[in-house]
């Protein structure tokens, strides 16, 4: 896709999507020797028909790599057990050419196909299907080209958030693109669901700033802004206890009334998390609020504003830490500031069980509603809840203007996860206990967070929140999650599913 980015006008950097959108797909009951033998068959002779002089990378259960790239970028170890169903073929295209043919191939034989970009998708749909699949696993696409002058960059969508900041910093200290945090993240997923980061409040989301695209569609042709049309093109953006810390709840009741009202340039987070403390020789869990921020200027500045707005913070000239754009990105992916660029490049991810879960918030919380939510997070020993301001450009953007929704009316997004490993009774037994956990939370924070519909982000998946059975979705069915994650923008995406892909082609469990 294309896109703009800087840090006083933001390059609009172009992400190649070479990734398949709507990738959802028909499933086939045929025999995995079947499938092999007429899937690759058919990209050999697609491959030869174009006259392609690069062959089509595929793996099969039988390849020697086969497991080491499956399980690469695979972040959540629950789907990582061996009772999830495998893909019966990996293929890593190198060139959007192959892109076409393993659309095509899998339209003709009838078998679905999940597209990966970065792997980190919170229920796995990106690599995980309960019917016959194969994985188009974009990571040889990232191939990334900024262009200084004009203030844009063509990036594929195999490329992590890393890379990308990493090669817009070579060409510039200046620019800037606002984007996620978790610097192996996938460019393709990300843009597709949205995109948001320490920027949002000054430039919005990464979606908000694509000004271009290459597609692959469900007949395998390739098409740019132009060729696929305003509907198209408007779908693919966004269509991803003991005791408590001192002052904690007081800070945080605070923060909700000030940080989207703060300047656009002032980004102002917070995490809950659980801590281990000890008091008087006795180990105790503890919720520990972090605040941290991003300020587009100088300290000097950013001391005014928060004396003026938010003096409870106590913020000094010794808590900033000035710095370039690109390496608030390692602040934020937690690597040394004054620490080589060439972590961005890393693409190792670390991998945990987890499940997570969104909501977005209109009205303030309650001192008293803070503290009840604080004790729920101490009920386990690793959960954590990250809330993310909104108004300044957020309130600006149209809840039209792409497919994500959550704009205006929304004071702050929280994020709530919950963390385990396997214990003495197993990896079901402890996953079993968590999940049910963390859906209690989320039915306790009903009345804290927006109604009608209760609101989602797309690129925190919840599958708890309604799913077709092998992804396939009547209109009703499909607008219980799909009014979450879209509000009234659900009715357009499924004008221009129904146009684009009338056949259901590209699917999964939430398309």
């Amino acid at each position: 896709m294309k896109m703009g980015i800087s840090s006083s006008s933001i390059l609009v950097l172009v992400l190649v999507c070479n990734f398949i959108l709507f990738s959802f797909s028909l499933g086939a009951s045929s025999s995995s020797s079947s499938i092999h033998t007429n899937f690759v068959q058919c990209l050999r002779n697609v491959h030869d028909s174009a006259h392609h002089e690069t062959s089509i990378p595929v793996y099969t259960a039988n390849t020697s790599n086969y497991s080491s790239i499956l399980q690469s970028t695979i972040q959540n170890l629950r789907f990582l057990s061996s009772s999830t169903l495998k893909p019966h073929l990996i293929i890593t295209p190198l060139e959007e050419s192959h892109v076409q043919a393993a659309v095509i191939c899998s339209k003709k034989h009838g078998i679905q196909i999940k597209v990966r970009s970065g792997g980190h998708d919170f229920e796995g749909l990106s690599y995980v299907s309960d019917v016959p699949f194969v994985i188009i696993d974009l990571f040889n696409l990232r191939s990334i080209s900024v262009d200084v002058e004009h203030s844009t960059a063509w990036v594929q969508s195999g490329a992590t958030l890393g890379e990308l900041y990493y090669s817009i910093a070579e060409k510039s200290r200046t620019l800037a693109f606002p984007s996620g945090v978790c610097t192996t993240v996938g460019v393709g997923g990300q843009f597709s669901g949205g995109g948001y980061g320490t920027l949002l409040r000054k430039y919005g989301l990464a979606a908000d700033n694509v000004i271009d695209a290459r597609v692959v569609d469900a007949n395998g042709r390739i098409l740019d802004k132009e060729s696929m049309g305003d509907d198209m093109f408007w779908a693919i953006r966004g269509g991803g206890g003991g005791s408590f810390e001192q002052g904690a709840t007081a800070l945080v009741h605070k923060w909700q009334d000030v940080a989207h009202k703060l300047p656009q340039e002032l980004f102002i987070s917070v995490m809950l998390y659980v801590a281990n403390t000890q008091e008087k020789g006795e180990n105790l869990k503890t919720i520990i609020a972090s605040f941290t921020s991003l300020f587009l200027g100088a300290a000097e500045k950013l001391l005014i504003v928060m004396k003026e707005r938010f003096p409870e913070l106590g913020v000094e000239s010794k808590d900033c830490i000035e710095m370039s754009w690109v390496q608030s990105t390692l602040y934020f992916a937690r690597f040394p500031v004054e620490g080589s660029l060439d972590v961005l490049l890393n693409r190792t991810q670390i991998k945990k069980f987890y499940k997570a879960k969104s909501d977005y918030v209109k009205e303030p919380i309650s001192q008293i509603g803070l503290e009840v939510i604080m004790k729920r997070l101490l009920e386990v020993n690793a959960s954590m809840m990250t809330l993310s301001p909104y108004g300044g450009r957020m309130s600006e953007i149209s809840e039209s203007e792409i497919p994500f929704p959550h704009r205006d009316g929304n004071i702050f997004k929280m994020v709530y996860l919950v963390f385990w490993e396997e214990d003495q009774e197993g990896f079901k037994q402890a996953s079993e206990k968590h999940i049910s956990w963390i859906r209690k939370l989320h039915k306790y924070l009903t009345p804290y967070v927006a109604k009608s519909p209760r609101t989602s982000y797309l690129n925190y998946r919840d599958i708890d929140l309604g799913q077709s059975k092998n992804g396939t979705a009547s209109y009703l069915q499909g607008k219980v999650w799909g009014s979450k994650y879209f509000k009234s923008n659900y009715e357009r995406l499924v004008y221009v599913k129904s146009k684009v892909d009338s056949e259901n082609f590209f699917r999964n469990e939430q398309s």
